[in-house]
């Protein structure tokens, strides 16, 4: 476990933010953020809700306390993550990944003057004191697997998922929907890495540059890859066969290295930064977050990436298709075909 601490715009002489609530004085308040496998440095999901924090940072002022997961870890573990940082006397507190839902489910009832946020689980909304953070994931992948389709030259693209859960479905479900939209015969290869309890196939890039590799060699010139941290082993593989690859959660292309940065064709943006800020905004603003908050195309949530000037030939198809969502002229599957 790796314990971070940045003190900002505080003193040894201040005293936490009061329970229950927000508070008026920004430089009072300490945040707890409890990462996912993978930590801070993934560029990628925990990057994601990383930039969000630091935003607060900047902004508010705020001292924060970051911890980081282990791998294969148990529920317990993650419980006695959550109690370090509560009884440190953070408030309010983030954990980060749907893998702390059994753990802030037993946690959060023992510390009900403190306000806690869980992305990506919508399990725990009757929790008074708990918001679940959740986003639609389909959408997004929708719009990249029309751009993957579109620049498929064989009729042939891949699907990289980290562990096969409910959650990484909606990418997979969200992508051959977008992808058959454009062209209704192209062919979708889709692998997982791992399968529940072992969640290492969010870091872990080896496997997943052994999966796209073979995705290639089997044909797909398009891998999409909703993978965490093993997919900068997606990218590595698509810079060997001298194809392309598509990115998650972050804009990938920006963190990317060089040498892979061009086959990055865009990422499907997740913006977790927004919803961690948003709920650190609103325990200072006074008014904490609590119950479901769905961060989708319409609320911008969700979306893809241009950095990358290849994808250019292929958004404005992919923005009518948001526009279509968006009015809901188009409903994303959330679960795959079969």
């Amino acid at each position: 476990m790796v314990l971070a601490l940045a003190a900002c715009g505080g003193d040894d002489e201040e005293t936490p933010a009061p329970s229950g609530g927000g508070s008026s004085s920004a430089a009072t308040v300490k945040v707890g953020l409890a990462y996912d496998i993978g930590g801070r440095g993934d560029k990628s999901f925990n990057d994601s809700a990383a930039e969000g924090l630091d935003k607060a940072v900047t902004d508010f002022g705020v001292e924060v306390t970051e911890l980081e997961a282990a791998e294969n870890e148990t529920d317990a573990q993650k419980e006695e993550r959550l109690r370090q940082l509560a009884d440190a006397g953070n408030n309010p507190i983030i954990a980060v990944g749907f893998a702390y839902a059994t753990a802030l489910g037993a946690v959060a009832p023992e510390y009900p003057d403190v306000n806690f946020a869980i992305i990506d689980d919508a399990t725990l909304v009757d929790v008074p004191n708990v918001a679940s953070l959740t986003f639609a994931e389909e959408q997004g992948s929708f719009l990249v697997g029309a751009i993957a389709a579109q620049a498929s030259q064989a009729n042939n693209i891949g699907f990289v998922g980290g562990v096969d859960t409910p959650l990484i479905q909606k990418f997979q479900a969200g992508f051959e929907a977008g992808a058959k939209a454009v062209k209704p015969d192209i062919q979708i290869q889709v692998t997982y890495l791992t399968q529940p309890p072992d969640f290492t196939g969010f870091n872990d890039p080896a496997k997943g540059q052994t999966a796209a590799a073979g995705m290639f060699d089997s044909g797909a010139d398009v891998v999409y890859h909703a993978a965490g941290g093993s997919g900068g082993g997606v990218f590595t593989a698509a810079q060997a066969a001298g194809k392309l690859a598509i990115g998650v959660d972050a804009d990938q292309y920006l963190g990317a290295s060089p040498d892979v940065q061009p086959v990055i064709l865009t990422s499907m943006l997740k913006e977790v930064d927004v919803a961690v800020y948003d709920f650190i905004k609103s325990f200072i603003d006074g008014s904490p977050l609590t119950g479901a908050k769905v961060y989708d195309l319409e609320a911008g949530g969700v979306g893809y990436s241009t950095s990358n000037s290849i994808v250019e030939p292929y958004t404005a198809t992919a923005d009518e298709y948001q526009e279509k969502i968006i009015s809901g002229e188009i409903t994303v599957p959330t679960t795959p075909e079969g």
